[in-house]
């Protein structure tokens, strides 16, 4: 059995003051006139101008009740808890933003410029319920994706990926189909190690897919030494990244290729930047996190043999919702222990009574709940299917035909299907049937059956 203790998390504040400094980089000007970006970006007309050619990510669409459904944070967030929204959500001028991303301790560059403050503002008004609930969901993640991140030496502040990719929704499925915390497409995810089949999605395990996201940025990092622009690839793949480094005059600073890029990935290097500041000054801007309490610890065993949740569910005093919460990335109530051996995660008074089960854990209801039989017989019959006469009495016509004989001739030079068909008492239709002649192709010496 390998022990596990799944999502701990504290219910700490973000800190508002880390160090480290970074300079502001302003959108160039071939930039600016794509965007129609103008100097004053006070004006809302203006701010509407300059996201125009941007899609949001994914995450940034994430409905506030599809987060509160799930079951982590239904039942271990109290939205907004002791702090106090008031809704109010402060001005700032830019050298306030500046400054601010200047001291995030990130290895990744932070700059300001109008469309990263377009999704700053995005989180800090549209969305900052649903900030409130990502902070808070963000305990239950956070270390899960820092362990990941530091198993590979990666920049720490990779973690809010996520944010922006799912809004922490571990079930969250984009219009692509992409999948999972992570987002991974079917083919990205299998490449990385992650099984998908008809009964295991391991996208949406938390554990797994953040460590081949973490394996996956570190390659592309390889392919571009540059953590912008592995950022974008991330997005959008690197074929697209390299197309738009090409189209920007082989350019490799993300700000220089930002036209070439998709519409989305435009907007996913500045939401990303966006993502770090919001969740470390989000108490700056009003925002209270949802208030986090210490769900139960948890072990993992692993299965060698089919298992049906209702039988875990029955013995194990879980609920239905609890152990599809720990086992996301089982797609129906088979765990497929018989294919190979399969993690089966619970919290520790489950897995005492899991393991004081024994086998009768397996033997509970097996006849009804194992569905898939291993073995069947073909239901006999007196009577033939028709099918099966019509077959025979085809065959046995075929057979007294060829046992009585047929007429054949020998194609002469010059001859043509209608003069063998004149000299035989024939068709050049059934000349073509029995032969199997397309067309009017024959040849001399040819022998062709004519009755």
């Amino acid at each position: 059995m390998k022990k596990e203790f799944s999502i701990l998390f504290t219910t700490c504040m973000l800190a508002c003051s880390p160090v480290y400094t970074f300079a502001q980089v302003e959108v160039d000007d071939e930039t600016e006139e794509a965007l129609d970006i103008d100097d004053d970006d006070e004006e809302e007309e203006e701010e509407d101008e300059v996201t125009d050619d941007i899609d949001l990510p994914a995450g940034m669409e994430e409905e506030m009740d599809s987060l509160l459904n799930e079951w982590n944070n239904k039942n271990y967030l109290i939205p907004e808890g002791d702090c106090i929204d008031t809704g109010v959500n402060p001005e700032f001028d830019r050298e306030t933003y500046i400054h601010r991303l200047q001291r995030l301790p990130n290895v990744i560059e932070m700059p300001y410029n109008d469309v990263v403050r377009h999704f700053i503002d995005q989180y800090t008004g549209r969305l900052r319920r649903s900030v409130s609930i990502i902070l808070g969901a963000s305990n239950f993640y956070m270390p899960i994706f820092e362990e990941a991140l530091e198993a590979y030496q990666l920049p720490l502040e990779l973690k809010y990926l996520p944010v922006i990719e799912s809004a922490l929704n571990p079930q969250a499925v984009s219009h692509a189909g992409a999948v999972g915390l992570w987002q991974f497409m079917i083919t990205t995810g299998k490449q990385y190690g992650l099984e998908v089949t008809s009964l295991i999605d391991e996208r949406r395990d938390p554990i797994k897919s953040s460590y081949a996201a973490a394996h996956y940025l570190k390659d592309l990092y390889d392919i571009f030494g540059d953590w912008t622009l592995a950022i974008a690839s991330y997005n959008c793949g690197p074929g697209n990244v390299r197309k738009a480094i090409s189209r920007a005059g082989g350019s490799k600073d993300y700000w220089q290729i930002y036209p070439y890029l998709p519409k989305e990935t435009r907007g996913y290097v500045p939401a990303f930047i966006a993502a770090n500041y919001i969740m470390t000054y989000y108490c700056d801007h009003n925002i209270c996190p949802a208030s986090a309490q210490l769900p139960a610890a948890t072990d993992t065993v692993m299965v060698n043999r089919n298992l049906h949740a209702d039988q875990v569910i029955a013995l194990c005093n879980i609920s239905a919702e609890a152990l599809r919460a720990l086992n996301p990335q089982y797609r129906t109530s088979l765990i497929p222990g018989d294919s190979h051996a399969c993690a089966l995660r619970l919290p520790n008074a489950s897995m005492t009574a899991f393991i004081e089960a024994g086998d009768s854990i397996y033997a509970y209801r097996a006849t009804e709940l194992m569905t898939n039989r291993k073995e069947i017989e073909v239901a006999q019959s007196t009577i033939a299917p028709a099918s099966t006469k019509i077959s025979s009495k085809r065959g046995r016509g075929r057979g007294r035909k060829a046992g009585r004989g047929g007429r054949s001739a020998v194609v002469r030079r010059g001859d043509t299907l209608g003069a063998i068909a004149r000299r035989n008492g024939t068709t050049v239709a059934k000349l073509r049937r029995l032969n199997g002649i397309r067309g009017s192709n024959i040849k001399p010496g040819q022998k062709i059956r004519v009755k």
